[in-house]
């Protein structure tokens, strides 16, 4: 088959493609509030950004590969506004003495000014217009920095650090709107009292964040929230609703009731306030049975059910972060280092998500951040890559295999 001599080629390299659409003008204006280049010649935070996306991006395994690798691009830096590939020790530097809130700043900043791209699309079925999952996923680390995870090691070896990074994702936007770390051992429930959500949105999340006073502290800000109850938890039936049996191998709602629950407004005191909350029970097309609770009184049954099943969309996200970014191995041993790269990590997602959005494709994100990869320094369309990544060929008349018609009869004749 002969190419097609469509090249789709432009002047620069896909990776400054992807840095043209951060605003540069919003990166200077959070460098110079938070004076984060205060004591930094020849590192920016431009810089450290950029060699951290590229990391992140190409999935480079240490620090050195990261220095290397922009090393090796050589002339190609100025299309990143760099003048030089950092050194391994000026880029260790700045991972750990640069504050990594300023980073935090950028990918929030990033989120506001993306705001009507990421969502100019909807969950089908959902009558709420902010709608948050809240969740957290586990990082292990091969550092003690950060403690939790990890069996205790034989023979004095060192016992492996954990991370936990708790989401409050946006479901109709697949990003995060709230992150924050914390050593893997700390309890999820402790950082709802952080969340910060709008007058009449809903939250929804597992039964490892039952906590009753937050419950009644959003029912009283018209904050509706659907969770799964705990297994041990202790409540009494005020009254039934609803009560049927459903078919085999059919999903649908087998109890609907109106119960309280008691809880305290210190720890340590006596549960004696009552908190009022709709409990269903639900049974999926696998049998397994499920109970939840809300505070909201007019969605249907069938609305608590499928709002519960979109929690799962920030495993999602987790996911999309794990497996197709460097989160198995660290640059930095040190909790800046650690975080930062993180921020890097949730920047570079946003990044990929804005351009999805923007463009026409119907790839899967995985499919789009691995044709990235592949054609990451070459001078191809971004966008070409994104929403065809194939080169077209015409097709022949006649097959280069095809054995002629006269030398077929001169093999095949019995007389030859």
């Amino acid at each position: 088959m002969s190419k097609s001599s469509e090249k789709n080629l432009v002047g620069q390299p896909i990776f400054n493609q992807i840095l043209k659409i951060i605003p540069r003008e919003v990166i200077n204006r959070i460098v110079m509030e938070s004076k984060s280049d205060r004591y930094y010649k020849s590192f920016s935070t431009w810089d450290e950004l950029i060699s951290l996306l590229f990391g992140v991006f190409t999935r480079c395994d240490s620090a050195r590969e990261v220095c290397d690798g922009l090393a090796a691009l050589g002339g190609k830096l100025n299309y990143l506004d760099m003048d030089s590939s950092p050194a391994k020790s000026t880029f260790n530097d700045g991972l750990n003495n640069r504050s990594e809130k300023v980073f935090e700043q950028i990918y929030f900043a990033l989120i506001h000014y993306y705001a009507d791209v990421l969502s100019d699309s909807r969950k089908a079925g959902v009558r709420f217009e902010k709608f948050y999952a809240f969740d957290s996923t586990t990082i292990r680390l091969f550092s003690d920095v950060l403690k939790g995870v990890g069996r205790n090691p034989k023979d004095d070896g060192r016992k492996k650090g954990g991370m936990k990074v708790h989401m409050l994702t946006d479901i109709h936007a697949d990003t995060a709107k709230f992150v924050k770390m914390s050593e893997a051992k700390s309890h999820d429930k402790n950082f709802l009292k952080h969340l910060v959500l709008p007058k009449g949105s809903m939250i929804v999340f597992d039964k490892a964040y039952n906590h009753y006073l937050q419950f009644a502290r959003w029912t009283e800000d018209d904050i509706f929230f659907v969770c799964r109850l705990k297994d041990n938890a202790k409540y009494g039936v005020q009254d039934t609703f609803l009560e049927q049996t459903v078919p085999d191998k059919s999903a649908g709602v087998l109890k609907e009731e109106h119960i309280h629950l008691k809880y305290a407004l210190q720890k340590g005191e006596k549960a004696d306030k009552t908190l009022c909350l709709r409990k269903v029970t639900y049974r999926d097309e696998q049998g397994r049975v499920f109970q939840f609770i809300t505070n909201n009184w007019d969605i249907t049954n069938d609305e608590i059910a499928l709002i519960y099943r979109l929690r799962w969309t920030i495993e999602l996200v987790f996911k999309k972060l794990k497996q197709n970014f460097q989160l198995h191995f660290f640059y930095s041993e040190s909790e800046n280092g650690i975080k930062t790269q993180v921020w890097a990590t949730l920047i570079a997602h946003l990044l990929l998500t804005v351009l999805k959005r923007k463009s026409i494709s119907k790839k899967a994100f995985s499919t789009v951040a691995a044709l990235i990869r592949i054609h990451f320094i070459s001078h191809l369309d971004l966008y070409w890559v994104i929403e065809n990544g194939r080169r077209k060929y015409n097709k022949r008349i006649t097959s280069r295999n095809k054995i002629p018609e006269a030398v077929q009869t001169r093999l095949f004749d019995k007389g030859g």
